[in-house]
């Protein structure tokens, strides 16, 4: 049973439902999950939407900018609903008028519509059992297997040589081609040799006639001289060396200095008196953090690429871009179809796979612009392959763009007035560097005289416990440690105790990192997030990935849903992306993991020092995805 359908703008404007008065019928608001969801993160082009008990399927008018939705139980599995809402969209389309907000007179058309729509589905089902044959065992089989057989031996007799009688001079159907299983086959092989003209022990390949070498004999020992000789062909063909055997290329020994300096060699921290390293403070003198810096939006590379002309042609003429190089479209007040923007879509996608951007996502990407295309009225002196680019572009800002602002310093301070620590926790996979980035949002949050502790939660990987206790020396920030093999959940409420107690602003829970499919250590992490309840859960990855970053974040999502011990599970709040300044263009990885969590791009770590930490500018990675 359908539950609702409804007609509204896509400015948010109600026009019609199916079930008005009964505004509270459907639990859990369905239809504003649908567009946060979908309609809003360019998922339009998917075919259908589950929410807790409910199924959402929608149709969109884009010459009208109408939205149709409809919802039903997911237990059901209604055929006709694809059906309905294409002919409400119809019949809507035709009463349509952008100065009504009432329309009760499209009631009875559309139980009308539903009846119709259910009639035709009931009709295909029944067609649809009635057309399948079902299987009848026994004596139609066995009669249609002995006719097969039959026709078979007929058929092997008449053309085949099957006869089964041959003289032993090769002259029959059975010596061309044909080896019997009885004793002829010994004069099938002599007649075929006596043709061929070959020597005893040669094998006669099969459907070769009359002739001589040409007709296939191989000559088996030929073959067995070859194999003696070690199959090998003279050497009479190679060119002879001048000078006799080649020089044989000796490695010079490597000369090292008489007297090696050890401080050019020596790179580690110099100790104390007890053995333990002294690290020099840095907080002081590494300069201002470029998270408070505002980039340019202007690149060096955008400037020379404006500055380019195009060879041969006349003075000031500039290089066209890509999409108006390969697509020169109709122009005029045409509607447009699927087909008119598929080749311009499939330049775009390979473009936006060559900037690294998931081939998954890139494909639905395309699928959601054609989806928002498709129907409307093409501008006059227009092309489609600038409307698609403009289309593309605006859809990846509104992926890009966060949807709920998450301004970590306002936070801080609304804690601190509550009296308790801001915790975050930086979880990831092996490798993205999360300690190093980790350090770097705490030398950002001393420069806004912020007081942060560590917490050294990573008691699996060797190391890591020493790693974070030198960057806080080096912060000169407190750290919270209990060594190696201890619940990393206790620790990390143990350090927010300790915080409170000292009253430190932030403590930044430094974890280990783990692949996504490592079920002991997702387990582990899913319990620190559900013991300790932390403010921001930050995922820490690599701007190099590809493909993976959609394995990555789905699966820990999935995972810290599937593990969580709590009805609303915590996921993962924001994005940091590691080693963007290593990436030149590549920057698609950005997109991939906002597409597939949700979750803003919150940091980017950009270099190897404390300040090279900074703010994802949107524009800047539209502009690049889309050059």
């Amino acid at each position: 049973m359908l539950e609702q359908l409804l007609i509204f703008t896509r400015g948010g404007l109600i026009l019609w439902s199916s079930c008005r008065g009964l505004g509270n019928a459907l639990k859990g608001s369905p239809i504003d999950a649908l567009i946060r969801s979908c309609l809003l993160e360019e998922r339009s082009a998917e075919t259908s939407f589950a929410h807790d008990a409910y199924t959402l399927k929608w149709a969109f008018h884009n010459e009208l900018g109408l939205v149709f939705v409809a919802v039903y139980q997911r237990i059901l599995h209604l055929l006709y609903v694809d059906d309905l809402l294409a002919a409400v969209r119809r019949e809507f389309a035709e009463i349509y008028d952008p100065k009504r907000t009432s329309y009760d007179d499209f009631d009875e058309t559309f139980r009308q519509l539903q009846k119709e729509a259910e009639a035709r589905a009931e009709e295909m089902k029944k067609s649809k059992q009635a057309g399948r044959a079902p299987a009848v065992p026994g004596k139609k089989q066995g009669a249609g297997g002995a006719a097969q057989r039959d026709a078979k031996q007929k058929g092997n007799g008449a053309g085949g040589g099957g006869s089964g009688k041959d003289d032993g001079d090769g002259d029959g159907d059975s010596g061309k081609g044909r080896w019997l299983a009885n004793g002829n086959g010994n004069g099938q092989e002599k007649g075929a040799r006596e043709r061929s003209h070959a020597p005893p022990g040669s094998v006669v390949v099969k459907g070769k006639e009359n002739g001589g070498p040409q007709a296939g004999a191989f000559d088996v020992n030929k073959l067995q001289k070859l194999r003696s000789k070690g199959g090998k062909k003279s050497d009479n063909t190679k060119p002879a060396s001048k000078g006799g055997e080649p020089k044989k290329i000796v490695k010079k020994n490597r000369v090292w200095d008489d007297s090696p300096s050890e401080s050019r060699l020596d790179f580690t921290d110099p100790v104390d008196e007890r053995g333990e390293g002294i690290v020099e403070a840095v907080a002081a003198d590494q300069g201002e953090s470029m998270m408070d810096k505002e980039e340019d939006l202007s690149s060096e590379s955008e400037a020379e690429e404006e500055d380019e002309e195009v060879e041969g042609a006349k003075p000031g003429a500039k290089k066209k871009g890509w999409f108006t190089s390969m697509f020169q479209s109709i122009a005029g007040n045409a509607i447009i179809e699927k087909s008119d923007l598929q080749p311009a879509l499939k330049a775009l996608k390979d473009r936006l796979m060559t900037k690294n951007v998931a081939e998954e996502i890139a494909e639905k990407l395309c699928e959601s612009v054609a989806a928002s295309l498709e129907g409307k009225k093409l501008g006059s002196f227009t092309r489609i392959s600038s409307t698609v680019q403009t289309a593309m572009e605006e859809a990846l800002l509104r992926i890009l763009t966060p949807k709920r602002s998450i301004d970590i310093l306002r936070e801080v301070h609304a804690a601190k007035e509550h009296g308790k620590p801001y915790v975050i926790v930086f979880v990831g996979v092996n490798g993205v560097g999360k300690s190093t980035n980790l350090a770097k949002v705490a030398y950002w949050l001393l420069q806004h005289n912020i007081s942060v502790m560590l917490a050294a939660c990573d008691t699996f990987r060797s190391g890591a416990v020493e790693q974070l206790r030198t960057h806080a020396r080096r912060l000169q920030i407190p750290i919270f440690e209990k060594g190696y093999e201890k619940d990393p959940a206790v620790v990390a409420r143990e350090a927010i105790q300790e915080a409170s107690r000292n009253k430190s602003d932030v403590v930044l829970v430094d974890t280990a990192g783990r692949m996504q499919d490592n079920e002991p250590l997702m387990r582990a992490l899913s319990k620190l997030i559900n013991l300790n309840s932390p403010d921001l859960v930050l995922f820490v990855g690599e701007a190099l990935v590809g493909n993976d970053a959609v394995d990555q974040l789905s699966k820990f999502n999935q995972k810290l849903a599937d593990l969580s011990t709590v009805p609303n599970a915590r996921l993962i709040d924001g994005i940091l992306l590691t080693k963007f300044d290593t990436i030149d263009d590549k920057v698609g990885a950005a997109l991939s993991m906002v597409y597939i969590s949700g979750a803003p791009v919150m940091f980017v770590g950009c270099g190897q020092s404390y300040t090279d930490l900074k703010k994802l500018n949107v524009k800047s990675i539209v502009k690049t995805l889309l050059k």
